[in-house]
């Protein structure tokens, strides 16, 4: 084997409460995590150095994006190669389809993805609880990339409970231009709470009834992100395309973990088209992309 090729999917918090700030920097959290159709595509390749190169769909080179090891896919084969006790030789490539700084995990897709595709690659032989510890090490999200479906995500967002979510539902994403820092997110939280108590982070009861039941409506009436008003705050246009959506008869909307990507839930993908249009057609935000919900989490899709 010379090379292995691994998808990974984006993530909405369908649910995103957020507790007060703790004395390490980090914030408690409890979220539904939701893996979409929308995905970052790795491929691992057998070389005598490690190099990364990102591109979009498109081909087109993103060199703003780290590509040492301040990236999460470098460092997650670096972590990798260091617990099996093998040489890090392997040249990454990733395809973007996730938007970067966009809220919906795009960096812990490729470091979820590394860690499947090294993983083959190498032929390591580590468990799945194995990369599981690596990725949690990695950064919250990290773990839920691997894994995808639906879950619930306490902690940092790292500590993971399987959800059982019925059907599949039809999401249509808002990519905003440029990103938004997570770190700024979170400090502007704190900020417009103004030091009032925090209550212990949970997820709404509602919300987790709609996923058993596969209600579209009552998962769309439940959608929240403590986030939210954060992000907007920092990027304000970020209620046009909140309202756009809203306009367009999305069943629920909000913004995607820290920003700024909007989604909107959708009745079915006839529906989803329609809000897309819509999207579109205003202008609120840089381009539009459909999507359902849940799909599996980095998985090897082809090798050489």
């Amino acid at each position: 084997m010379t090379s292995v090729t691994v998808r990974a999917p984006a993530k909405i918090n369908l649910g995103l409460s957020v507790g007060g700030p703790r004395a390490d920097g980090f914030h408690d959290v409890a979220t539904a995590y939701h893996a979409i159709s929308l995905q970052d595509e790795l491929v691992a390749a057998a070389s005598e150095e490690l190099s990364i190169a990102l591109t979009t769909a498109d081909g087109i080179p993103l060199d703003d994006v780290p590509q040492d090891r301040s990236n999460l896919a470098v460092a997650a084969a670096l972590a990798l190669a260091e617990r099996a006790g093998v040489e890090p030789l392997v040249r990454l490539h990733v395809t973007k389809s996730i938007p970067v700084a966009g809220g919906m995990a795009g960096g812990s897709a490729d470091a979820a993805a590394a860690l499947v595709a090294c993983d083959a690659l190498w032929q390591t032989g580590l468990s799945r609880s194995e990369l599981a510890e690596l990725a949690a090490a990695l950064g919250s999200d990290v773990p839920f990339s691997l894994v995808g479906g639906t879950a619930l995500g306490t902690g940092r967002g790292e500590v993971l409970t399987p959800v059982l979510a019925r059907g599949r539902f039809h999401w249509v994403v808002a990519i905003a231009d440029g990103g938004l820092s997570t770190p700024d997110v979170y400090a502007e939280c704190d900020r417009l709470r103004g030091g009032t108590p925090v209550p212990e982070p949970r997820v709404a009861d509602a919300l987790m009834a709609a996923l058993r039941t596969g209600d579209a409506d009552a998962l769309g009436a439940s959608l929240h992100n403590d986030l939210q008003a954060a992000a907007c705050s920092l990027r304000p246009s970020l209620r046009e395309t909140l309202e756009t959506g809203a306009q367009a008869g999305a069943l629920g909307s909000l913004v995607s973990g820290s920003g700024p990507s909007v989604v909107f839930l959708a009745r079915s993908p006839e529906h989803a088209i329609d809000i897309a249009v819509a999207l579109s057609a205003t202008g609120t935000c840089r381009s539009v992309r459909r999507a359902h919900g849940p799909v599996a989490g980095a998985r090897v899709v082809g090798d050489g």
